[in-house]
């Protein structure tokens, strides 16, 4: 539970993002998730998307006399953010694109207080498929676990099995970077285990 003093709203509908925040013994008294345009602006760089979006997340709940926290992940091949893939074809593009290649996830959280305070951060990971031949896209498709998915992956399913290298937070790949978490909580006043 939150802090018996503060309340804590889950401005996302992600069943892993509860299932991570659990795990810093924190349960959200509310889930509210943001409806906002996630359009990246022209030009904009993966970092600056992530932040952005997290922030705007956060600040697009009403408080209601509880902190709101709110995150976004992001898929970056260099310069380039990758969709969330809604198809199988976009799935199949970012995952030939991944395949064999280093890529950065940017998990970005947002902390906005009652009193209208913002708090942030942003956890950077990178990662690298293995080369992936046609059947093992194949077969990632045939599973469905890419399906709104950034990048067209979830590593904590199939994917994992695909990357051999990771540096960086696990947990901010999934969605929701436990470390970072943890400190803007702590800084909030919230009690954790």
């Amino acid at each position: 539970m939150a802090s018996e003093t503060l309340s804590l709203t889950l401005a996302s509908a992600s069943p892993r993002r509860r299932e991570w925040l659990a795990r810093l013994g924190i349960e959200a008294d509310r889930i509210a998730p943001a409806d906002i345009d996630e359009t990246p602006a022209s030009g904009e760089l993966p970092r600056d998307y992530a932040q952005r979006m997290a922030r705007e997340k956060a600040l697009a709940i009403a408080p209601e006399g509880s902190h709101v926290l709110a995150g976004d992940t992001v898929v970056a091949a260099g310069r380039r953010i990758l969709p969330k893939a809604e198809d199988e074809a976009t799935a199949r593009r970012c995952l030939a694109l991944l395949s064999g290649r280093r890529h950065r996830v940017l998990s970005a959280i947002a902390l906005a207080a009652p009193d209208g305070t913002l708090r942030a951060k942003l956890a950077e990971t990178q990662l690298r498929f293995k080369r992936l031949s046609d059947e093992e896209i194949d077969a990632y498709i045939d599973s469905g676990e890419w399906h709104g998915k950034a990048g067209g992956y979830a590593i904590q399913g199939m994917a994992e099995a695909l990357i051999p290298w990771i540096q960086g937070s696990h947990s901010a790949v999934v969605g929701l970077p436990l470390y970072e978490t943890r400190l803007l909580l702590k800084s909030a006043g919230f009690r954790l285990g």
